[in-house]
């Protein structure tokens, strides 16, 4: 069949840079998808895209829809005349002669066969755009005059050729119409005229000779080797910025570095004031020297190419920045005035959450669960309180009220300026740690300590009065708190999950007994935020390359266990099973084997061989044998429980392997006598119930 290669490009108004790559390949999956269903398979899909522009190329798309032959079924046989002639209706047929009755589940039924001819692919393109930019979302849309598509930005024109040739047909705004056009056009300000492509290769071409780099991996390189390139020259380097590089890559269609200079009255300034005013407002690359010491300069990325080589644009650029910078030295030396405790006043009048308080009671209800950590690591609380309690004021300081992304840096510089100990004003900075599954932890106890404080005080707040995210919306950030608080759990010693639970709960009682809400129980509580734990754990464990079957076998023997332990269980099972020895092989073996029987007799018995073994009831050799090696080891299993050292007893238990063996070969387990019989499947259980201390195997696929 003949294929042929369709371009299709849509030229908007600037598309916010965090939503251009996910929206790129949606958009290549949504297409591809709608194409398939009208039996239009195709060849690589690419789709590409620009602060203003999504190009979508695809190849070998067929020309033309094969025929096909659709059946559709009718009414019962039997069924009333005006249900018949619908049916006869919708398909185009005169009489039932041109049907088939047909026996079905359901009864019998009369089926059409329709012949329906396949169109010009060219022809049903313009319906396929319609229907995928109009099914297409955007995590936040617009619409314009008076049009009600919604979409990112304004739609300002589309380029569409198939086999190299126009597609006739138009984009229906609700009010406006959009042709499918076969012009496109270069970079909104170094350009101007109508481009007119031939192909893909000329389309590409055309583009970069007028300034656009449609490519964003190209695009992103570019921006990276200039940048490094003009740092370089100055004898600096870049502060690497994996983030600001991809939003920048987003902003620009033809990126081009240029050098500036930052004042020396404002490199008094904390690092990180200077680094969040030049990267987080004017999207500036920080520089350093070789001993990683901050730069008095930065790269700009601007998206033209400056006749006078960029002096007026860094001219500009400068004094936007020392306006910005200069702000923040006025508000850092007006925050250094008075110790930061004294900041914190203000605090009794920041609400934390309406039925929750203010960030004042949150501070004192966080000194309460810091109190009870440090107790339970054995730790002098003095520290951790003071932490605690100084956690939240930099909140109302000049800094943090211009600079958000500030909280707690500048809360640590305040600390230290007044006097706190390192301990304290670290702990300060750490308390919002760890963001994520990969973000670092804490520096010290103390920060642990502070940072669990905050997490689990708001965990515990919202999931009392029945706040909870709910599919993917949440709006609190609860489910990084949760991945936060597990990864904080992991390092505090055995600490249980109930009994820091119950501290914080018990912390929000004055709160309780007046706020408006509906307040749960403690034990519903507890129930609530330990699954909800369980489903973050479990998604960290998988992001971590975990199959799915043996954390559900490890969850299903670990509900009270610390979440350090159930991080070992799930080591020790994962690298266990997956180790080239074949020990885990020889493990599975050995349960299957000995559960699979106790499991089916069991069930036929109606009860359970859990029992102690009556060792005088042992008759055979081959089961005297397996009792005793079984007993034997019973002892170092017990130790390396009570260590958590879960992968010994799995190799103890793997190496019974041919002992299990021998004693199916010579012991028939369902004996004629009785008790011969249950004390057998007693031994077997006792195997069962030994690896199911570590986890469930019978939940173990495969």
């Amino acid at each position: 069949m003949t294929t042929a290669d369709l371009i299709l490009e849509i030229l908007n108004e600037e598309i916010p840079s965090r939503m251009q790559l996910n929206a790129a390949e949606g958009f290549k999956v949504a297409f591809v998808k709608k194409l398939a269903e009208l039996g239009l398979t195709c060849g690589e899909a690419t789709c590409l895209i620009t602060p203003r522009r999504i190009s979508l190329h695809i190849n070998e798309i067929p020309v033309q829809q094969e025929d096909r032959i659709e059946e559709k079924r009718g009414p019962r046989v039997g069924a009333p005349q005006q249900a018949i002639d619908g049916f006869l209706s919708s398909t185009g047929l005169e009489d039932l002669d041109d049907c088939e009755a047909r026996m079905t589940d359901k009864g019998e039924f009369w089926f059409a066969k329709q012949y329906i001819k396949g169109l010009n692919t060219a022809e049903v393109l313009p319906q396929v755009i319609n229907d995928v930019i109009r099914g297409f979302t955007w995590p936040k849309s617009m619409r314009w005059g008076r049009n009600t598509l919604p979409w990112v930005r304004p739609i300002r024109s589309i380029f569409c050729l198939f086999n190299k040739e126009r597609v006739s047909g138009h984009l229906d705004l609700g009010s406006d119409m959009v042709p499918l056009g076969t012009v496109t056009y270069g970079h909104r300000f170094m350009t101007s005229g109508e481009l007119q492509p031939i192909d893909y290769f000329s389309y590409r071409e055309l583009l970069e000779e007028n300034y656009v780099i449609l490519d964003q991996t190209s695009r992103r390189a570019k921006i990276l080797e200039g940048i490094t390139a003009l740092a370089e020259k100055h004898n600096l380097r870049v502060r690497q910025d994996e983030g600001l590089l991809d939003e920048v890559t987003g902003l620009v269609e033809w990126p081009v570095p240029l050098f500036g200079r930052i004042e020396p009255e404002f490199m008094v300034l904390p690092e990180e004031v200077l680094i969040t005013s030049m990267r987080v407002h004017q999207r500036y690359f920080a520089l350093e020297d070789e001993t990683g010491k901050l730069s008095p300069h930065f790269v700009l990325v601007s998206n033209i190419e400056p006749k006078d080589g960029g002096e007026a644009i860094i001219v500009g650029n400068e004094r936007v920045l020392r306006a910005r910078l200069s702000d923040a030295k006025f508000f850092f030396e007006q925050d250094k005035k008075q110790p930061l405790e004294l900041h914190g006043k203000g605090l009794s009048q920041a609400i934390f959450q309406e039925d929750l308080g203010t960030m004042a009671e949150k501070t004192e209800r966080m000194v309460q669960i810091s109190q009870f950590l440090a107790q339970h690591l054995q730790q002098d609380p003095t520290q951790a309180m003071r932490a605690a309690a100084l956690s939240k004021c930099d909140l109302m300081s000049h800094m943090v009220g211009e600079f958000p992304e500030l909280q707690g840096i500048m809360g640590f510089y305040y600390a230290k300026l007044g006097g706190e100990t390192l301990e304290v004003s670290q702990a300060i900075a750490d308390q919002y740690k760890p963001k994520g599954f990969q973000d670092e932890l804490p520096k010290s106890d103390v920060g642990r300590i502070v940072a669990l404080s905050d997490k689990v005080d708001t965990l515990v707040g919202f999931f009392a009065i029945g706040i909870k995210p709910t599919g993917s919306k949440d709006p609190y950030a609860l489910r990084r708190n949760a991945i936060g608080c597990i990864r904080l759990l992991e390092t505090m010693n055995g600490l249980q999950i109930e009994g820091l639970i119950k501290t914080a709960y018990e912390a929000y009682a004055p709160i309780f007994e007046k706020t408006a809400a509906t307040v749960c129980t403690l034990s519903e509580l507890i129930g609530d935020l330990r699954e909800f734990f369980f489903d973050r754990l479990k998604a960290y464990w998988k992001e971590k390359g975990v199959r799915h079957d043996y954390l559900e076998a490890v969850f299903a023997v670990a509900e009270q266990d610390a979440f350090e332990v159930i991080g070992k269980r799930v080591e020790a099972l994962n690298s266990f099973l997956n180790g080239s020895d074949q020990n885990g092989e020889k493990l599975l073996a050995a349960y299957r084997r000995a559960s699979n029987i106790v499991r089916i007799e069991e069930k036929k018995d109606q009860t359970t061989y859990d029992d102690q073994v009556n060792q005088n009831l042992l008759a055979d050799e081959a089961e005297k044998e397996l009792f005793g090696i079984l007993t034997k080891s019973t002892e170092s299993i017990e130790i390396d429980m009570q260590q958590h050292n879960f992968q010994n007893p799995m190799k103890v238990l793997a190496d019974l392997r041919p002992h299990i063996d021998q004693f199916f070969d010579k012991v028939t387990v369902n004996a004629d006598d009785k008790n011969l019989r249950e004390n057998r499947l007693r031994l077997l259980s006792l195997i069962r119930g030994t690896l199911n201390r570590v986890a469930d195997f019978s939940k173990i696929e495969g």
